[in-house]
């Protein structure tokens, strides 16, 4: 063998080798059993970004139970989480693996601000402007209408167990949605809601779900942290402390969880948690375990009217 190709033998194997000594590089983080895709609304023309976690387990007889979380970029891989794992404990627990499904913004934020309040809110405010807030309706049409059979159609779900999980102007829509729309879904999980939102607006709704006999009711959680009201001292503005004084968060869920349980047709379908120690901003987390939990323990119930049992 000539010199010229031994000295090319002994680079090559030298690179080989100074390739096997590097460290491997960084990779991107993957979810298992998780993927997403972006999707355009003709009910609101916006472009929203969704997530699923579809089980590793086949579906039940009657379909995978779904659980929808807004502000999906944040909520979704907790979410995920949480139902991979019911799936590992379905054995001792007896729960039906859940598939989840994050409705969320294109980009890289947690939480896009400025969509959350177009989408989630409830008539436009006082120093508000048509196109930037009061979109409720819109934003559940493209649940109902679009985002719901493109699930359906990919996956087999139980129409009778599926839940709607938001946290503060999510938990205004979830609110919204159970007292005006009651047959969407069969559990809504409100956390924090924002009841202050426009004049309380969202209670415009309360006297037509309280004339609803049993039988066409769903299960409603409401919770909030208990330090909600109490914002630490010293670290906010006088002109924020008033303006959070303006806009009370746990009397106002206290009080409609209270109202709601004395009605006989609601007894026995509304949770209450006031979660101590926990304030606005992270009182979503406990918020979403329990709300796993009380969408999971849903007895049996019929089939909607009009649906399929095994599609929604």
């Amino acid at each position: 063998m000539r010199a010229t190709t031994l000295r090319r033998v002994f680079a090559g194997l030298a690179l080989a080798l100074a390739a096997g000594a590097a460290p491997a590089a960084d990779a991107p983080v993957l979810l298992p059993g998780a993927r997403q895709f972006d999707m355009a609304s003709e009910a609101t023309g916006q472009r929203y970004r969704i997530f699923v976690s579809e089980p590793d387990a086949p579906p039940p007889p009657a379909g995978y139970p779904m659980l929808v979380v807004l502000d999906g970029n944040a909520a979704f891989p907790v979410a995920a989480f949480l139902a991979r794992s019911v799936a590992a404990r379905r054995e001792v627990t007896g729960h039906p693996p859940v598939l989840v499904v994050g409705v969320g913004y294109p980009g890289e934020a947690d939480f896009d601000v400025p969509a959350r309040r177009r989408d989630y809110t409830v008539g436009v405010g006082e120093r508000g402007h048509a196109g930037q807030e009061g979109g409720a309706e819109r934003f559940l049409d493209f649940i109902e209408r679009e985002l719901k059979p493109r699930i359906a159609g990919r996956h087999r779900l139980d129409a009778r167990r599926q839940a709607l999980f938001g946290h503060s102007f999510g938990g205004l829509l979830v609110l919204h949605a159970a007292l005006t729309r009651p047959a969407s879904f069969s559990t809504f999980l409100a956390s924090s809601p924002s009841i202050w939102w426009n004049g309380r607006r969202v209670l415009d709704g309360l006297d037509g779900a309280l004339a609803l006999p049993a039988a066409a009711l769903p299960r409603l959680q409401i919770s909030v942290g208990a330090l909600e009201d109490e914002p630490p001292p010293g670290r906010l503005s006088p002109e924020t402390r008033a303006l959070l004084a303006q806009r009370p968060m746990v009397g106002e869920a206290r009080s409609l969880a209270a109202r709601l349980q004395a009605q006989p047709s609601w007894q026995g379908r509304v949770a209450f948690h006031e979660f101590a120690g926990e304030n606005h901003g992270w009182v979503w987390l406990p918020a979403l375990s329990r709300g796993m939990q009380f969408f999971l323990d849903q007895p049996d119930a019929p089939a909607p009217a009009g649906r399929d049992k095994d599609r929604s």
